[in-house]
């Protein structure tokens, strides 16, 4: 598994790139504010830019660049307050995806600056025409260490690995469905958050695909309604009332091996669901309550992991006679949530009066009619629905999304689809680009392990629990 990595999201990278490379052939520079997931992972989050002004610059040439020191004060200002890791990044206009001798020469000069003001951990960072990034690391003995992985959560999914860029591959991506997208995906972590009807689905695709981790976070256990839409599942399971996910990581382990997937049984309100969750790569987000989507949307934020969510409805509607109900539609919706543009909350999968209602529901169990609208079937009342066969549909587009961004195939480019929704009844699919939803400001964006977690007290240290 990865050692060390340092995320962009996309809207900092193409920031980044559209910086470096201003059209004019010549070096430039800017500064990245880094912070951290929490431990163990040692995964830098790109939080904020410093771009060098290019006039201001005492050399810009094709393979040279000179930047005056005012700005490397100004990121320790703006950095020590918050712990935050600070990335010299520069452009090799010449394609070079290498440190050459200048750039050793200029780390030797300028890191033992920054560990004079503060921190254990700097580093610098080259990015080539394409927008390619690699990175180096230095602790305060000033031994340098490669990033085993710069990865960007944007339109597309996009990594670089120091061991191919040391062999020459930078440009090899692997092609999707193929044995080299399996190889890669081993290195990689997912969490599947809500593993029941269309989360057990999913899980077992990304699973079998080849995901290196898997933490399984739900804190629910099985029961004989489940067992027509749980995969893997057993009556044995719900019998003895075993956790969904200590079946399923059981499941798991009979074609992967043990340690692959992790069973997580807590709510992912808690503290320590999302510890998990921000240890990942990718979120697949396949909940059943719009508080769940909300602290998942916020860990996507906080940690710039890319997520991807699912949900499935049936609303009914009355018959012309008024004596019963008929299917209205069989639809479910897939979105993709990049950090720094559109949330969960922008694109209206909830809002504060969704949280609200869904919240006195809840407090209200005895409300029967509110009780009906939780529920797969919007109308009718149904203990053990069968819906097993639009969990996979929903579920097959999920999964097929996430290889879409991470190993493109589509026609079109994917900023195109942000988010598809589907209906089996009409036998339409609609999709709508990243450019439909309006993006508003997140205060949160690449908060990282700052306590306390996402912003919310109830996630403080010692505060383990939440509602």
């Amino acid at each position: 598994m990865i050692a060390s990595t340092l995320a962009f999201p996309g809207v900092l990278h193409e920031a980044v790139e559209a910086h470096l490379y201003p059209g004019d052939g010549l070096e430039a520079a800017a500064i990245l504010l880094c912070s951290r997931t929490p431990e163990p992972r040692l995964r830098l989050l790109v939080r904020e830019i410093i771009k060098i002004p290019y006039d201001e610059c005492k050399v810009r040439k094709e393979d040279s660049i000179h930047w005056p020191g005012e700005y490397l004060e100004k990121a320790i200002d703006l950095a020590e307050t918050d712990g935050l890791t600070i990335v010299l990044i520069h452009s090799h206009p010449s394609g070079l995806f290498v440190f050459s001798e200048a750039d050793d020469v200029s780390d030797r000069v300028v890191l033992p600056c920054l560990f004079q003001a503060f921190g254990k951990l700097h580093g610098t960072a080259i990015m080539t025409p394409d927008g390619a990034v690699r990175a180096r690391l230095y602790g305060s003995d000033l031994v340098q260490r490669p990033v085993d992985l710069v990865s960007v959560a944007g339109h597309d999914l996009l990594f670089w690995w120091d061991n191919k860029a040391r062999l020459g591959e930078k440009s090899c991506r692997p092609v999707a469905f193929t044995s080299g997208m399996t190889a890669e995906l081993k290195r990689l972590s997912a969490a599947v958050i809500g593993v029941s009807g269309t989360g057990s689905v999913s899980g077992e695709q990304i699973a079998r695909i080849g995901f290196g981790h898997i933490p399984l976070i739900d804190f629910d256990k099985v029961e004989i309604r489940n067992l027509n839409r749980i995969l893997n599942s057993k009556l044995t399971d719900a019998e003895n009332r075993r956790l969904k996910v200590e079946m399923f990581a059981e499941a798991v382990a009979g074609y992967r091996g043990d340690g692959v997937a992790s069973p997580v049984a807590a709510s992912i309100l808690t503290r320590e669901a999302v510890l998990a969750a921000s240890q990942c790569d990718v979120l697949f987000c396949c909940v059943d309550t719009l508080e769940a989507r909300q602290i998942a949307d916020l860990i996507s934020s906080a940690f710039l992991i890319p997520m991807l969510d699912v949900g499935v409805a049936i609303p009914t509607r009355k018959t012309k006679e008024d004596e019963g109900v008929a299917i209205a539609d069989v639809c479910g919706r897939i979105d993709y949530v990049q950090p720094g543009r559109s949330t969960l909350q922008d694109c209206d999968v909830y809002s504060p009066e969704s949280l609200r209602a869904e919240f006195l529901r809840s407090a209200a169990p005895d409300a029967h009619q509110q009780e009906l609208e939780a529920g797969y079937i919007k109308g009718l009342m149904e203990e053990a629905p069968s819906v097993i066969t639009l969990n996979m549909r929903a579920a097959s587009a999920l999964v097929n999304e996430f290889i879409a961004r991470a190993y493109p195939f589509r026609l079109e480019p994917n900023h195109q689809y942000a988010r598809t929704t589907f209906s089996l009844a009409a036998c339409e699919e609609e999709y709508f680009a990243e450019a439909a939803f309006t993006t508003a400001a997140n205060p949160i964006l690449g908060r990282g392990a700052k306590e306390p977690l996402l912003g919310l007290p109830v996630l403080g240290p010692s505060k383990g629990t939440a509602r």
